[in-house]
């Protein structure tokens, strides 16, 4: 049995919400820097351009690469020889939230209610919280900065089975095209297939922060493939000038499903997508 002190993680988390919001990944950053290398449209490519010169002057002065600085997502993945000590672990997480978002200045943009009051709660908490348990005696700590611009334009649909891979096809390049310039492209787009209504959804939450470049599965690594490709024929192109760089990644991931079903979540998200990913 390991102990973990919650405020190990509370400080963590703090650091991680600063950084993403002010640093590329650099999987994102190695997206845009090889999107402007090989974009052939003039505007698409100044802008590319420009999206790059953002990106390091917000690293040079710390400063938040988008004024949308995001709602918070926490995956933890908790090793089942685990004990946490020193308090709650969700207050913990929230604590480390709020502190990343005061001691760097960014916008808080969490209101306490989301139909009535709206009244913003000042620390841009609470988090989005998942958590999950694995084998083992370490806590990995995923955590994104989810813009709205990109998440208004997410989606969920119930296809039936027999509507399959072309269904799925459809529902996914529907959803970029209806996004279009709203989502702030390029795009990062995650994409959920299986499970559940909701279980789908967080699905396509994950896939959005996935690093890795495709999934382990060599059929659905195709698929993602055949949907970039097909994403990047639409020519909306970066901040919808038109161009060949609508979508830098789409990452899928799967879940066994019911028979009767078959659900897909499609998460948009914008050409920062924030994410970083440590291990305790």
């Amino acid at each position: 049995m390991r102990e973990i002190s919650v405020n190990q993680i509370r400080d963590i988390i703090a650091q991680m919400v600063m950084k993403i919001n002010v640093v590329y990944p650099e999987d994102i950053q190695t997206c845009m820097q090889q999107a402007a290398e090989t974009e052939t449209h003039p505007i698409a490519q100044s802008t590319l351009q420009f999206l790059l010169k953002n990106a390091a002057i917000a690293k040079e002065e710390k400063l938040p690469i988008c004024q949308d600085t995001g709602m918070a997502i926490v995956f933890l993945s908790i090793g089942q020889d685990v004990h946490f000590v020193d308090g709650s672990l969700s207050k913990a997480v929230n604590k480390g939230v709020a502190l990343g978002y005061q001691k760097g200045y960014l916008r808080k943009s969490v209101v306490d209610d989301p139909l009535f009051d709206r009244i913003n709660t000042k620390d841009n908490t609470p988090a989005i919280l998942y958590t999950n348990i694995i084998e083992g005696e370490h806590v990995e700590i995923l955590v994104g900065a989810k813009g709205f611009g990109s998440e208004n334009m997410s989606t969920i649909t119930m296809l039936k089975p027999a509507q399959g891979i072309q269904g799925v096809k459809e529902t996914v390049i529907n959803a970029i095209r209806q996004a279009g310039p709203n989502a702030c492209p390029p795009m990062v787009v995650g994409v959920g297939i299986g499970g559940t209504f909701d279980y789908a959804a967080m699905l396509a939450k994950k896939a959005t922060l996935r690093a890795d470049l495709h999934n382990p599965d060599p059929r659905y690594a195709q698929l993602e493939e055949e949907l970039l490709a097909e994403a990047n024929k639409l020519g909306i192109g970066p901040q919808g000038m038109g161009g060949n760089t609508t979508v830098f990644r789409i990452n899928v991931e799967q879940f066994p499903t019911h028979i009767a079903g078959l659900p897909c979540a499609v998460n948009i998200s914008c050409h920062v997508t924030r994410h970083a990913k440590e291990v305790l």
